[in-house]
């Protein structure tokens, strides 16, 4: 389990040179012109894990085996998409399917790259985007209205939960406001999350900045910094250009690259690990001679749940976790060394799982 992150942005931002540095491939084509992504390109991306070299170091595991997430590179938006304008609708649907968006902002001059707008000014794109998911929510809730008033007149409790929450969105988007502003009780988060609202996803605002400006960003990034703190988003500076040169370098002159502009590790991680932070996504590691190995889980799973995503047998059967913290796993050298400090925990079905948790289950067949 990782998760599906759709890059969107309007034409020449910068996307494809991102996500281009984001999968190591040149698979999504960078030119100068809107449209030249014309289907979404798909990149299976590792997480970057630090943590996780180190268990196998102290395991001596064979094999490494990280969590894994996908990002979609999705083609430029343009205003009226919602009405079909550019690539329209189709693309639409592309980001329906994601579990959060990345907006890419273009926080940089340069004349030799055109700009549909014909200006830099990345909170006016950013509009331009979110209003334009925000009109196709909006055409997706009054078509639901009408069918599901007619429902709820029945007394059927679905159908009024659903009118309730559609009702609750139309307000929010009616006024110019994205969905997500929206926060739904506990009993309506499952009915909330499949009405599939564009702008109900969780939010990344990625500022593409220049070179100079990727260690303290600039007035364009600062600016769009702000805006993301006032609409319950996040946002990361990065030079997505810098990153595609990066990518396509040794480890060791990634690591001379870095030095050399005082960056301690490459933009994409932030981006990644802000991703992961913002669906409240968590990491724990099962280790052993033949493999070590990152597993995705969501914060607040149980230990049960969480040994369900190596195998759905293990959370059937599930009677406890021998569990040691990362921390006292990597001060007392591994299991036995742990054990030893009575570092390690015999963990049960109600046991929370934390991030950085190094388990291993015991089951019933």
């Amino acid at each position: 389990m990782g998760f599906k992150c759709g890059i969107v942005g309007l034409p020449n931002v910068g996307k494809s040179t991102l996500f281009n540095a984001l999968t190591k491939t040149a698979s999504a084509q960078a030119a100068n012109y809107p449209f030249c992504t014309i289907e979404p390109n798909v990149g299976e991306v590792a997480m970057p894990e630090p943590r996780l070299n180190e268990l196998a170091k102290i395991v001596g595991s064979k094999e490494i085996i990280p969590t894994r997430m996908n990002f979609v590179d999705i083609a430029g938006l343009v205003k009226g998409a919602s009405k079909g304008e550019g690539l329209g609708n189709q693309f639409l649907a592309n980001i329906r399917e994601c579990d959060a968006i990345a907006y890419v902002l273009r926080c940089f001059d340069n004349d030799d790259i055109t700009h549909v707008s014909n200006k830099i000014d990345p909170l006016d794109d950013l509009e331009v985007v979110e209003t334009e998911l925000m009109l196709a929510d909006l055409e997706s809730v009054e078509k639901r209205i009408p069918a599901l008033e007619k429902k709820a007149k029945t007394g059927d409790k679905e159908a009024k939960q659903t009118l309730s929450l559609c009702l609750e969105a139309k307000k929010l988007l009616d006024d110019g406001k994205p969905a997500r502003l929206f926060t739904p009780d506990a009993e309506d988060e499952k009915a909330w999350k499949m009405m599939m609202l564009l702008t109900a996803k969780k939010v990344l605002f990625v500022c593409n900045v220049d070179e100079d400006a990727v260690a303290n960003g600039n007035d364009y990034s600062r600016k769009v910094e702000e805006y993301a703190k006032s609409h319950n988003a996040e946002s990361v500076v990065i030079c997505a250009q810098m990153e595609a040169d990066l990518a396509a370098l040794s480890d060791e002159e990634a690591a001379e690259y870095l030095e050399a502009v005082g960056m301690e590790e490459p933009g994409l991680n932030r981006l990644i690990h802000k991703g992961y932070d913002l669906l409240g996504l968590a990491t724990y590691f099962t280790v052993g001679p033949k493999e070590a190995r990152a597993w995705t889980i969501e914060k607040g799973w149980t230990a049960p749940k969480a040994a369900g995503v190596i195998h759905g047998d293990f959370e059937k059967g599930f009677i406890r976790a021998e569990t040691i913290g990362y921390e006292d796993f990597v001060k007392f050298n591994g299991e036995s060394g742990a054990k030893e400090n009575g570092k390690m925990r015999l963990e049960g079905k109600e046991y929370i799982v934390k991030d950085g948790d190094v388990m291993h289950f015991r089951f019933a067949n």
